[in-house]
């Protein structure tokens, strides 16, 4: 209660003081005139003044504490004509102003280098990577359709497992404790089975948002990353679209109007359309039978749609929903399949006297995943529920203050044999409920910024309160030098149905957060503690530094440290009911879950050069990532030490419409845990009856000391080149020419142990495709 008041007479105080200020405010959105969509992170100023506002992902400005008086509003955009209107400015004035920018025929580079500086001192940004269409685009494309999927693995501190089942490890976290949002909804599992493609379309993400550690209180329920992805609105003024096609799949894209923009001062709606197909199994038949004769076992369908309702003021409504699906079938070991589908809403308000943004959402999701194997038993994890939010932002001249509330529903369903053939099952509804509060102070010098911020999460299922302070800080030395801090506490109830310990598993299904734990847990120094909640606990702090070292090229390095002072992971070894009859059995041999502790430590640095047709990106990650399980320290087996990505693109041609795509990653081995021998295993399934001296064994398998050993280094090249034919200003077709992994490279994917040899990543993968956008 005392903290509450705290947080209610801070807002009161900061709230009353921009009140009784003498004045004035003007806020708005800023729109292309050819579309009608937002423009995001642009600047919006008023013309020889300091007050000035960076345009958010819905297009958003505002610009307080402003005197009264007569002032020039400007908006500058690179590829956009300077817009200047003038304006007055009375006390205690709110003004609405929706602004709207044309294309230029001049290029105004150092405009976009004067926005992104202003952005950089205004603001933390620590271990935060902001994607857009115009990057993902930037990355050599797979099956020649560029994919959030392949961006995301370029980023620092992000490890990828491999082409076929591979996952994302983020700065040591595995995929369940990385969330992923699409317009506020949350989706389970946003990568397909073939690791080269997400369940994303590039062409309608407006801005994706991914932070590796040390995020604010306004992100919560995982202890490691965030992905947040805003879709953009359709198109307000004509009806358009892509169609594209190449031996992995095929794409189209509609958009358009329902009705039309036709001025600033009136309203209007639109809607946008997406739908991904994968043939990949029925084309690799033909074009990569060296791969698998039988053809390559993938296949998937994204279908996304989305109407954006449109106030005169700015204020909206989005209506959208989805449906993804996914297979994969190997010949004679195993089928998986998994479908996720949902449906939301989200809006945004601009109050008409007041300084205050509000913003919202509420959706319901669904995922289900099956695996069918030949040997082993089926498996099945299906996770559903909703998800809804709300919160106010508060503009006070160059500082903010931003609360809400977060709310959270799921069930969960899973079903699974372990090794032994022991059942672990669990069905259970969670419930959450958090509010949080951001504030943003920037010192009177503009040298110091600083975002604390405090959550509060409750998990009702479990009946546990967890407290969550955050800090976020910089320090601008000058114009080119600055100095970043992070760090907090965060929880999570949601835990994987997979093991981190398995080093390829295609099934990955999800649980709430199960009391079926171990009593104690033994610390590495021999301390026995109680364990006393079900939440998945971790502690960031983050040090970093930013380099501007001419107008185009800079540098960022990030140290970490991620504290996992508790995880749940499902219990391999379980090889008793948890029952009366096994009272007196360790909880080691009969609980479905067990307890571990761990760490991941690492540094980061990125040099970036961005100017006219060139553009690079060059990224080393060093990373160290352990786990502790009572028993024994292992490295989880994505601790790859070393990694590396390059990535060039240039632009030639006389009018720019050629483009040439290279990238080249590096990784250094995983581990894993080497076979000492093999033996015969008897089950004596007849008891004292079997015969041991003629019955035909299995083969068992003697195993050495856990991820001791280290598989061969990975390294790939992918190229590619697109060539534009612009036959009006709304047609445009595109051809590409491509290739994955082109020198061919035997990266291994893992050792199989029964049959002795060695299973690779995918080899060469040569493509050709095109795309019309009209």
């Amino acid at each position: 209660m005392r903290l509450t008041r705290i947080i209610f007479v801070l807002l009161f105080v900061l709230v009353s003081g921009g009140a009784f200020a003498q004045t004035g405010s003007i806020r708005g959105f800023v729109y292309q005139k050819e579309s009608g969509e937002a423009v995001l992170f642009t600047n919006v100023y008023l013309k020889s003044t300091s007050h000035g506002a960076t345009t958010d992902v819905n297009g958003y400005y505002s610009i307080t504490k402003i005197p009264p008086g007569t002032y020039v509003l400007m908006v500058t955009y690179l590829g956009y004509d300077t817009l200047q209107e003038t304006i007055v400015i009375k006390a205690n004035d709110i003004i609405t102003k929706k602004l709207i920018i044309e294309k230029s025929s001049v290029q105004l580079g150092t405009v976009d280098i004067s926005a992104a500086k202003q952005e950089k001192k205004r603001k933390v940004n620590i271990s935060v990577n902001s994607i857009t269409p115009k990057d993902i685009k930037k990355v050599p494309a797979v099956g020649g359709e560029p994919d959030l999927a392949q961006y995301l693995q370029v980023l620092p501190g992000v490890i990828f497992t491999g082409d076929q089942g591979g996952q994302l490890y983020i700065r040591g976290g595995s995929p369940v404790q990385n969330k992923v949002l699409l317009d506020g909804m949350i989706i389970y599992n946003p990568f397909h089975s073939i690791g080269l493609f997400s369940v994303f379309d590039a062409d309608i993400i407006s801005n994706a948002d991914v932070y590796t550690g040390g995020f604010s209180a306004e992100y919560g329920g995982r202890i490691s990353s965030i992905m947040d992805i805003t879709t953009r609105d359709g198109n307000k003024k004509n009806y358009s679209g892509k169609v594209s096609t190449s031996p992995f799949g095929s794409k189209l894209l509609f958009e358009g109007p329902i009705k039309k923009s036709t001025s600033p001062d009136k309203g209007s709606s639109s809607f946008v359309l997406s739908a991904k197909h994968s043939y990949l199994e029925q084309t690799s038949r033909t074009f990569y039978t060296y791969v698998d004769t039988n053809g390559l076992p993938f296949s998937f369908t994204d279908l996304y749609g989305k109407i954006s309702l449109n106030a005169a003021n700015g204020s909206k409504l989005n209506l959208f929903g989805f449906n993804f699906s996914d297979n994969v079938k190997y010949q004679s070991l195993s089928e998986l399949g998994w479908k996720s589908y949902g449906a939301g809403s989200n809006f945004v308000i601009v109050p008409a006297a007041s300084p205050i943004l509000v913003r919202g959402n509420f959706s319901y999701s669904s995922y289900d995943i099956q695996m069918k194997q030949e040997v082993d038993l089926p498996r099945r994890s299906t996770v559903n529920g909703f998800n809804m939010g709300l919160d106010f932002t508060y503009f006070i001249g160059r500082n903010e203050v931003r609360y809400g509330i977060d709310m959270l529903g799921f069930k969960t369903n899973f079903e699974f044999y372990n090794s032994v053939g022991r059942l672990i099952e669990q069905e259970e509804n969670t419930t959450e409920l958090a509010g949080f509060l951001k504030t943003k102070f920037i010192g009177k010098k503009r040298r110091l910024v600083l975002e604390p911020s405090f959550r509060a999460h409750y998990y009702a299922s479990l009946n546990n309160f967890s407290p969550e302070p955050r800090l976020g800080a910089k320090y601008n030395i000058n114009d080119n030098w600055r100095l970043k801090m992070a760090g907090g506490l965060y929880s999570q109830n949601l835990i994987s149905a997979t093991s981190d310990r398995d080093v390829v598993n295609l099934f990955y299904g999800f649980l709430s957060g199960s009391e079926n734990l171990p009593q104690t847990f033994t610390e590495q120094d021999g301390t026995v503690r109680e364990i006393k909640h079900s939440l998945q606990k971790a502690r960031h702090a983050i040090f970093g530094v930013e380099y501007d070292i001419t107008d185009n090229l800079e540098l960022n390095v990030e140290a970490y440290n991620k504290n996992f002072n508790q995880l749940t992971n499902i219990n391999r070894n379980k090889l008793f009911e948890d029952n009366g009859d096994n009272a007196l059995r360790p909880d080691y041999l009969k609980k479905d879950f067990i307890v571990e502790t761990g760490y991941a430590r690492g540094a980061d640095m990125l040099l970036k050069y961005d100017h006219k047709q060139l553009y690079i990106w060059a990224v080393y990650s060093l990373t160290f990532v352990r786990r502790w399980d009572g028993f024994v320290e292992y490295a989880p087996h994505f601790d790859r030490r070393h990694n590396v990505n390059l990535v060039v693109s240039y632009e030639f041609g006389k009018h720019r419409d050629w483009q040439f795509d290279t990238r080249w990653n590096y990784g250094s081995g995983f581990p894993f845990t080497q076979t000492q021998g093999f033996y015969e295993k008897l089950t004596f399934q007849d008891g004292i009856n079997s015969n041991y001296t003629n019955t035909n064994g299995d083969l068992g398998i003697i195993y050495g000391e856990l991820n001791a050993g280290r598989l061969p280094d990975y390294h790939r090249w992918d190229i590619g080149i697109k060539k534009k034919f612009e036959f009006t200003e709304s047609s445009v077709l595109e051809v590409s020419a491509g290739a994955t992994n082109l020198y061919n490279r035997k990266n291994i994917f893992y050792f199989d142990r029964i049959q002795y040899k060695r299973v690779n990543q995918l080899p060469i993968m040569p493509s050709v495709s095109c795309n019309w956008t009209f």
